[in-house]
């Protein structure tokens, strides 16, 4: 598939992704819970209790809702804040993210050279899933907080068996749509980042390893002979005999070699 388009189709599918994230932020019913309405009438008397990241409500029957916000920012419950702080980090992340692949996107024009645009890009990726995994991280801790007393087998007086709402789902979706979108850009540009060594071969199977860093001297890889040389080490009387194959071969030979290199 072509480059461009797979980098297109990470960034629809990123920020996607993260607009779920941020749409789940503002809305309501993260956990919920019903009273009265017992053996199968909802509708005399039907109370929901529940709550998001910034208030706990109660809506009755008539569809009256009361609210009470959470207090000021150091007296807040300490989950809810560190949910708060998780998908708060996940989302600057995302827009540095968002940023950093836009301008290094093949189909943009600016970001300056190719090389500095797939770098560019390879840090987006980057970016992207750094954020998915905080924002997940945010959700999972929510969703073990709600769990834990879902599941206890006593509670004490006034606690509520909350379950989880919709805004879970939806930015669990999103997380995963980040991840598959931060995968795409960094396929299209893994190989350019990380280079695959150059294998050249030489005397009938030898290999010569190219050097990867570009710190290094021509002569800094190293050349493995073939095995029919064998070792040229040892006491062994046909050590001679490989010795004198190896000094057949001319110095205009050896020269080509190292021009080849």
């Amino acid at each position: 598939m072509n480059k461009r388009l797979i980098q297109v189709l990470g960034f629809l599918i990123s920020s996607l992704g993260w607009l779920f994230v941020l749409c789940t932020m503002a809305m309501d019913f993260w956990r919920i819970t019903q009273l009265g309405g017992q053996g199968g009438s909802f509708i005399i008397k039907v109370a929901w209790y529940w709550s998001n990241l910034w208030k706990d409500c109660f809506t009755d029957s008539t569809a009256v809702t009361n609210c009470r916000d959470f207090p000021v920012l150091w007296s807040v419950t300490p989950f809810v804040q560190a949910v708060r702080g998780l998908l708060m980090c996940g989302l600057t992340l995302g827009f540095f993210g968002v940023v950093l692949c836009f301008v290094g996107m093949e189909c943009t024009y600016i970001g300056g050279a190719e090389k500095t645009k797939d770098k560019l890009l390879f840090a987006g990726a980057v970016f992207h899933i750094a954020g998915s995994v905080s924002d997940i991280s945010g959700y999972c801790l929510y969703i073990n907080r709600v769990a834990r007393t879902t599941f206890a087998q006593s509670v004490g007086p006034g606690v509520l068996r909350y379950d989880l709402g919709p805004p879970i789902f939806l930015g669990l979706v999103g997380c995963f749509l980040i991840l598959l979108g931060g995968m795409f850009y960094a396929v299209t540009v893994f190989r350019v980042i990380v280079p695959e060594s150059k294998v050249v071969y030489a005397y009938g199977g030898g290999t010569y390893m190219a050097p990867r860093s570009r710190g290094r001297t021509l002569y800094t890889g190293y050349y493995r002979p073939p095995r029919q040389y064998g070792s040229y080490l040892g006491s062994d009387p046909s050590n001679s005999s490989k010795i004198s194959k190896l000094s057949q071969t001319t110095r205009t030979e050896i020269s080509e070699r190292d021009a080849f290199v």
